[in-house]
């Protein structure tokens, strides 16, 4: 049996499911690090823990990004990605359950419409896998 070739049509949902992941875990990053005093008031967690977290979310979503324009993407590369989206929404789902993170009303919110949208981007990124694997 041989492989199927892995075309630039067959990774153009995949490639779009890691790039809007980037932009939106940059942009992300951006804001808690940038503005980390009133995003604390808000939401409830430190600033320095914000900044801390705004630090990861601006390495990680630029390493999404380039994972995302190479031309060849990495299978174990994205399943890295899912994987590490799967337990982002774990932990911010927990965080909430268990108090742990001191969230305000609307960081609890927060945390969980965020843990949605980084679920929804790990589902995405398993159909663009499972599309660019078949036909």
């Amino acid at each position: 049996m041989t492989a199927l070739p892995v075309t630039a049509e067959r990774t153009k949902f995949l490639r779009l499911a890691l790039a809007l992941d980037a932009v939106v875990t940059g942009a992300n990053g951006l804001v808690y690090l940038a503005f980390a005093a009133p995003v604390s008031t808000l939401l409830g967690p430190g600033a320095g823990l914000l900044r801390g977290i705004g630090i990861f979310l601006l390495v990680y979503g630029a390493a999404v990004g380039v994972i995302a324009s190479r031309p060849a993407i990495s299978a174990a590369a994205t399943k890295a990605v899912i994987g590490l989206n799967i337990a982002w929404t774990l932990a911010s789902v927990g965080a909430v359950v268990t108090g742990s993170a001191d969230f305000t009303t609307i960081g609890a919110i927060w945390a969980i419409a965020q843990a949605i949208v980084v679920g929804v981007f790990a589902e995405l990124q398993i159909t663009g896998l499972r599309k660019a694997r078949t036909r």
